[in-house]
């Protein structure tokens, strides 16, 4: 938080003199004007969701929307502060704060298609942190004539994003009555010497925001927004799933105790004396699709002040 709070302070410290230092250049209305540099701050609301290996819609699992269960939509909150340059591009900083979870079980009325999904019985759920520094480009300011009056935009304004991110996370499950964290118990084998190519995976993490909105002035100074952000991710452990099933007989070299007993309980949740779903004691079925990263979005309203807009003096 400390961090964030000086790279807030310094953006608004090296946009501030270029505020004053071009002349205005339209009029918002009959009583204000904008300058070349204003600043917004502001608030949102919203969905969150995740696409991963858990879960999914029926058959083997669908690209991008197509896996997408609206079931397992969570509530999202963030803040925000932006800088725009004569309404045409814009750069913010904004932290976002929610939460993202699948489970196998939600394919049970089409379990029939799935081929091992349903019957993997795999869940998770994990808390997303985020801070974001994205750009914003506006396409009809940025082609605007703004010394033909009758060229000025409408209150509505479409908008395009992209940017970088670094986000916290952590995979989570309940096993009888208790929530466990998933990354140290090494579902996968990450970072066992029995498997040198599964490397752990980090909890704090790059990723790659992308989207589009739309705004509308709804005053000089207030402005609503509608808000789509997808989030490209670096890995496929979002949900602690990525890879095969590796021998269960390795955990007891690395772990003991109740440690031990998760492990082996979290890392392969199939029923075992299922005929229908026949499980190798040795491991290396498939478990999850490494071939495809993890990802997380999403869609918000939100509310911001503008400051920067002068007063006509008459």
């Amino acid at each position: 938080m400390k961090k964030t709070t000086q790279l807030l302070t310094a953006m608004v410290l090296f946009l501030m003199p270029f505020k004053s230092a071009f002349s205005q250049y339209y009029f918002y209305d009959n009583s204000t004007y904008n300058t070349p540099v204003m600043f917004e701050l502001g608030g949102s609301l919203g969905i969150m969701n995740c696409l991963t290996d858990i879960g999914g819609a029926k058959g083997l699992g669908g690209h991008f929307l197509k896996d997408l269960n609206l079931g397992n939509n969570q509530f999202n909150g963030s803040v925000y502060l932006s800088a725009t340059y004569k309404e045409a591009i814009a750069l913010r900083i904004e932290g976002t704060f929610g939460k993202v979870k699948a489970y196998d079980s939600i394919l049970k009325d089409v379990k029939t298609t799935t081929r091992g999904r349903y019957e993997r019985n795999l869940s998770f759920s994990s808390k997303i942190t985020e801070v974001s520094l994205i750009a914003e480009f506006y396409p009809k300011f940025i082609f605007i004539n703004w010394d033909a009056k009758d060229d000025l935009p409408s209150s509505f304004s479409p908008y395009l994003m992209a940017g970088v991110g670094y986000f916290s996370f952590n995979p989570q499950t309940e096993l009888n009555g208790r929530t466990v964290d998933l990354q140290p118990l090494s579902t996968e084998g990450q970072g066992f010497t029995e498997y040198p190519n599964r490397k752990p995976y980090k909890l704090k993490q790059m990723n790659i925001p992308m989207g589009m909105g739309l705004k509308f002035e709804l005053s000089p100074m207030l402005n609503l927004r509608t808000e789509f952000l997808y989030r490209f991710l670096f890995t496929d452990y979002l949900d602690d799933v990525s890879s095969k099933y590796i021998n269960p007989q390795v955990f007891a070299n690395h772990f003991s105790g109740t440690m031990l007993n998760d492990a082996l309980e979290l890392s392969d949740r199939r029923n075992k004396a299922s005929a229908a779903y026949p499980v190798n004691p040795d491991g290396g079925q498939i478990r999850g699709n490494p071939k495809n990263n993890d990802a997380y979005f999403t869609f918000n309203i939100k509310l911001g002040l503008t400051f920067g807009r002068e007063k006509i003096r008459h």
